[in-house]
């Protein structure tokens, strides 16, 4: 009797829904507004400081912490653009990325038979995450604009429903990929004090922290006291600083919580690369000017592509926040988001990503009447994607 190649942990996870769609807009010369790494290289002084570590030997392992110097530029930036004083010794831990990070709090906080909430439409490695530990996803959906709400949206009776003695983590992820809400004050103490009555821990994934869009303005969670001892928060360099492939990241906690963390990173990756980090300990550093300039110019191409979204008959949510949006696809007559972006970018040559994979079975339906596209490209992709779209793209009847 032979056994399955696989382990039961990842029979039900296939080929990303990133790499299908990357792949098939190579393959079709689609406009790629699919994946969300940006078509653009990051600030020449910190690819200067990369090449300046490489040449000046930083090219052995850091320790598993992290370099100390990107701890301390870590702890410096928390506190200038949040206000969050943070020990760069007992507080920080640099990870491979942020998807390496949430794993890290995950398998540190969360054991077998374990719940963990988190709203949907979620980062895809969310759902991967939680099956690897063994723990349980409860989903609450975000729900989107309508008469009586200006933004996403959720239900507070649906949140406190998915909370239960089992639950551990809640995970937020503002400003949220792919609705673009960003969660407000109010909303946040209200979490807090959900979570404070449960005893459960918080998640707080902010890779996309500088890219907001005024007046939507980002609160860090474990700046309000009703989170700060609670919350584990998660960014990285990529999204801010247009280097994704770097894949630098970090962890940013009370002590206790960042120890046991760390117990779980040593494993995983152990260490990041060195030069990096101390390339990444320059950008933390920028000026303000650099993400004033970071925020405006996202802003920009948000209008740009809001705008020829909307001129080819697409109904648009203007998101507040990351660097996508999200268009209602369901006067074009498809059955679903799966159908519409095959066609898109088979027959349009525009290659978006079908949001119903950001969602559990149960709601998968919410997401079946959008399509999402990526902005973080070239002002020239922009337009020639919009062009297409313009002269490519009509209803079925």
């Amino acid at each position: 009797m032979s056994r399955p190649v696989f382990a039961a942990r990842v029979s039900r996870f296939g080929t990303t829904v990133f790499s299908e769609f990357s792949a098939l807009a190579a393959k079709h010369g689609a406009v790629n507004l699919g994946q969300g790494f940006p078509d653009f290289d990051g600030p020449e002084a910190v690819k200067e400081a990369a090449a300046r570590a490489i040449r000046d030997g930083v090219n052995q392992y850091a320790i598993t912490s992290g370099a100390r110097e990107l701890r301390v530029a870590i702890a410096e930036h928390s506190a200038r653009f949040h206000g969050q004083p943070v020990d760069p010794d007992t507080m920080v831990t640099v990870t491979s990325g942020a998807t390496e990070a949430i794993l890290d709090v995950l398998l540190a906080l969360v054991d077998p038979g374990d719940e963990v909430v988190a709203f949907e439409p979620f980062y895809d490695s969310y759902d991967a995450n939680i099956t690897f530990v063994g723990a349980t996803a409860r989903w609450v959906p975000l729900r989107p604009p309508d008469a009586t709400h200006a933004q996403w949206w959720f239900d507070w009776d649906e949140l406190r429903a998915a909370f239960g003695h089992r639950t551990r983590v809640l995970i937020l992820n503002t400003p949220h990929n792919p609705t673009g809400k960003v969660f407000t004050r109010e909303e946040l103490e209200r979490i807090g004090a959900l979570c404070a009555e449960f005893d459960v821990k918080v998640l707080s994934d902010e890779v996309y922290e500088h890219i907001t869009f005024a007046p939507a303005r980002h609160v860090r969670p474990a700046s309000l006291p009703a989170l700060a001892d609670r919350t584990v928060t998660v960014s990285s360099g990529g999204k801010t600083f247009s280097l994704t492939g770097w894949k630098v990241g970090w962890v940013i906690a009370p002590p206790p919580l960042r120890d046991v963390i760390q117990r779980a990173h040593q494993f995983v990756t152990f260490a990041t690369a060195s030069p990096l980090q101390a390339a990444m300990a320059a950008a933390l550093r920028l000026p303000d000017a650099y993400f004033d300039e970071l925020a405006a110019t996202y802003r920009a191409k948000r209008e740009r592509l809001l705008g020829g979204l909307r001129e080819a008959g697409l109904t648009v949510y203007v998101p507040e926040g990351s660097y996508f949006i999200l268009a209602d696809i369901r006067g074009f007559g498809f059955p679903d988001d799966m159908a519409f972006c095959r066609h898109l970018v088979s027959e349009v040559g525009v290659a978006a990503i079908p949001p119903s994979v950001f969602y559990g079975p149960e709601h998968r339906h919410l997401g079946q009447g959008m399509a999402r596209f990526a902005f973080c490209k070239t002002e020239a992709v922009l337009d020639e994607a919009v062009r297409r779209l313009l002269s490519r793209l009509t209803p079925r009847g």
